[in-house]
């Protein structure tokens, strides 16, 4: 993989206003390590190695098992490892980043309203829509993952 260029150098104000959205979801009305499974799970259906390899050490570094790590993409299949809030956050996450496929159904929705209060979704989906964005700059530009840096 080469990096086509790197977007923050070639237009830092552009990457300079993605900052405060970053910031806030450090400290909003959820706990970091759900919305980084959001991220994680974005990127994973985004196919953006660079999004994956940090989120991915970045839950791993909050404590999150690999072998719970290594099951995000079939989480389906692996219910009982997550809790009812993570099920409905990556739920939510293949929704919103599927939406010419999923349309957002009112199934997925009454799914993460039942599961989180109304500033809770707000926070998830914003989330959500700002890893999308990340995940397309990563992907267009061909991000180097860290891992891959530090296996060069």
């Amino acid at each position: 993989m080469t990096q086509r260029i790197d977007a923050a150098k070639a237009a830092p104000k552009g990457y300079q206003s993605f900052l405060p959205a970053l910031t806030y979801f450090q400290d909003c009305s959820l706990p970091i390590e759900l919305i980084d499974l959001a991220y994680l799970r974005v990127s994973q259906i985004n196919g953006c190695a660079y999004c994956i390899d940090k989120h991915s050490a970045d839950l791993m570094k909050r404590g999150m098992p690999v072998s719970k790590l290594l099951l995000v993409p079939v989480w389906h299949e692996a219910q009982a490892l997550f809790s009812e809030q993570e099920r409905a956050a990556l739920a939510w996450s293949e929704s919103l980043t599927r939406l010419e496929q999923t349309g957002a159904p009112d199934e997925a929705y009454e799914q993460a309203a039942a599961a989180f209060n109304e500033r809770e979704l707000a926070d998830l989906s914003y989330a959500i829509a700002l890893m999308n964005a990340m995940n397309r700059i990563g992907v267009g530009f061909r991000m180097t993952p860290a891992a891959v840096k530090q296996a060069a």
